[in-house]
Order: structure tokens, then C-alpha cells, then sequence
């Protein structure tokens, strides 16, 4: 099977090649180009292609890939709100995805993130850097015996449960199928959830019931002062009206690994340019606010995780034995 990758980066390539020789029926090829309209045909002759989150795999792209004789697009990431799974299904085309690989990885950054907006670390960095050892501006709260609200509690939100827990946060949920495991946590309504939080966090996929989900509506619901962290997809949150929360003075600080508009921007090096959109540059702008570039599941053990899972998802697909659960239908 020939596998051409897209969108890949030095740390990609690195966590693959370290495994690829235990699977000899694979070739490999790395782009590090996204897939497009214009880079797709480059994919002629390969079996399948691997893309990324960020990648945007249109209809039309599902067609060209099909007409240059793909079978398979395996995503290394869990998401796949970007891929058209019924052109996929028009075209006979398979897709996989790795539904679990590291999900401390991305709760610990959500965490790290919480820590990080509330003690105002971003800020010390910098003005201690700038022989400046003022305390003004840095006063964070205890997380000890606050609220953690989580919305959502699939392998990812467990573990966010799970660590809020570990340090001394009453642990309240919203989740359409609670996870019973949890015994320690107090599942409720999404109102609740958010009128009752000192901190919430959203651990949910982006569908059509949960775009926009936290809106002005649900950020006026929400205790003034909150701590609001997102590392699961963007438009959960719409940006518009979380600037005029943030303008409110709602919030004592928001944590994003994930934002809308990301999509020009996420694992590129843009410091040369000029930001297309206003609105994210507004969101960059306030003191308050923490913005990471989809980081979440950068970690040695994820990494390691999703370049087996990928090569197996690869490897089963071309044996006639793929794993079913890790195959996405619409």
C-alpha cells in the first residue's frame, strides 16, 4: 500500500519513521504541503492519503482523490468534522481515525492552560524577563475547593474530571451519556453547568446541536469571573460573542488551544504577516486571554500513540481486517 501524507511536520515524520519499519507492506511519502485543490493531484498513484485537523477535505477533494484512484484517507487525529464522510461514501472511499490515543495529553494542557490564565503566567514571563518583579497585576484564585464544570466526559473530559478531582475541585458535568466510571463527579444540565463553574471546560465534538454552544446567551448564564478553556474544536464557542464577554469583564480569563478561524493559522509560523481577520487579532489582543495553536496532543506518548494507530488503521485496511471502530461513516 502506498501512503502519502500531507501537512506533515518534522515531529510527524519523526513519530512515523520510528515505526514504519515494522511494517514493511506500507510506503510512506511525506508532503508538507496541505491537501488542496491544487495538491491533490498529487496523489495519483497512492492508495490512500493521511491528513491532519486542519486538513480541509472538501467534497470536491474526496472526488478528485477518487478519480486518481484512492481508497483510504486516514486521519491521524480523532476529529473528522472536516472530511465530507457522504461524498466519501458516494465515492466508496473509506475513512479511519484514531478515537483515542492520548487523552491525558490534551486534559493536562486544558489544565496547563487553566493554571497558566488564572496565575497570570503568561504576564510574570514576561515582565520578569523585562527586569520587571512587580506582583501587580497577578493576583490568580485557589482552584482548591472551586467548581470545575465539564462539558462533556468521553476518554478526554474523563480525564479533565479526573484531574480536577486530583486537586481539590468539586467536579460537576454535562453529558448526554454519563460515564458511570466517574463516581465522583455530579452530572446535571448544561445550565446548571454553567451558572454554577468557577471553571469550565469544554471536552465535546463539533456537531450541528453543538456549534455555537457557548454563545452570549450561555455566557451571560455563567458566574462573573469565570475561567472558560477550550481544547476541543473552535466553533464550539462563537468568537464574536466571546469578545463581548471578555469586553464585560465576564471572565477572569479564557484559555483557547482551539478557536475559530484557526485554520490559516494552526502549525504555521506567521510571524511576518499581517492577520487576514480582525477577529482574531481582537481576541489576541486582550491581556486575559491565553491563545495556543491546537498543542493539546503534543506530546511524546500521543504521538507515539497516533502513528501506531494510523499505520494499523492502514495496515487492517489493506488486509481486509480494518478495525470497524475506527472507521467513520456518516
Amino acid at each position: 500500500m502506498k501512503i502519502l501524507f500531507y501537512d506533515t511536520k518534522p515531529y510527524d515524520r519523526e513519530s512515523f519513521d520510528a515505526l514504519a519499519k515494522k511494517y514493511p507492506e506500507l510506503e510512506i511519502e511525506y508532503l508538507a504541503t496541505d491537501i488542496s485543490e491544487n495538491t491533490v493531484r498529487l496523489a495519483k498513484g497512492y492508495d490512500a492519503v493521511c491528513v491532519f485537523v486542519a486538513s480541509d477535505v472538501s467534497g470536491k477533494i474526496v472526488r478528485a482523490l477518487s478519480k486518481r484512484g484512492v481508497r483510504l484517507i486516514l486521519l491521524r487525529c480523532a476529529g473528522f468534522n472536516n472530511v465530507d464522510l457522504k461524498a466519501c461514501e458516494e465515492e466508496n472511499i473509506t475513512v479511519m481515525r484514531v478515537p483515542d490515543y492520548s487523552p491525558e495529553a490534551i486534559a493536562e494542557h486544558a489544565l496547563a492552560l487553566s493554571f497558566a490564565v488564572n496565575r497570570h503566567i503568561h504576564k510574570a514571563y514576561i515582565k520578569v524577563r523585562e527586569n520587571n518583579f512587580s506582583l501587580m497585576g497577578l493576583t490568580g484564585v485557589n482552584f482548591f475547593g472551586k467548581t470545575a464544570g465539564i462539558i462533556g466526559t468521553g476518554r478526554i473530559g474523563a480525564a479533565m474530571c479526573r484531574a480536577c478531582h486530583g486537586i481539590g475541585m468539586k467536579v460537576i458535568a454535562y453529558d448526554k451519556f454519563p460515564n458511570s466510571a466517574l463516581g465522583f463527579v455530579e452530572y446535571t444540565d448544561l445550565d446548571t453547568v454553567l451558572r454554577n463553574s468557577d471553571l469550565i471546560s469544554l471536552h465535546c465534538p463539533l456537531t450541528r446541536e453543538t456549534y455555537h454552544m457557548i454563545d452570549l446567551e450561555a455566557i451571560e448564564k455563567m458566574k462573573d469571573g469565570v475561567l472558560l478553556v477550550n481544547t476541543s474544536r473552535g466553533a464550539l464557542i462563537s468568537t464574536r460573542d466571546l469578545i463581548k464577554g471578555i469586553r464585560m469583564h465576564k471572565f477572569s480569563g479564557v484559555g483557547l488551544d482551539v478557536y475559530e478561524e484557526e485554520q490559516e493559522n494552526v502549525f504555521e509560523n506567521r510571524e511576518d504577516d499581517i492577520l487576514n481577520t480582525s477577529v482574531t487579532a481582537r481576541l489576541l489582543s486582550f491581556p486575559n486571554v491565553i491563545v495556543t495553536s491546537h498543542q493539546g496532543f503534543l506530546t511524546t506518548e500521543a504521538l507515539e500513540a497516533i502513528a501506531m494507530v494510523t499505520l494499523e488503521n492502514a495496515k487492517g485496511f489493506e488486509n481486509g481486517s480494518p478495525e470497524k471502530a475506527n472507521i467513520v461513516r456518516v
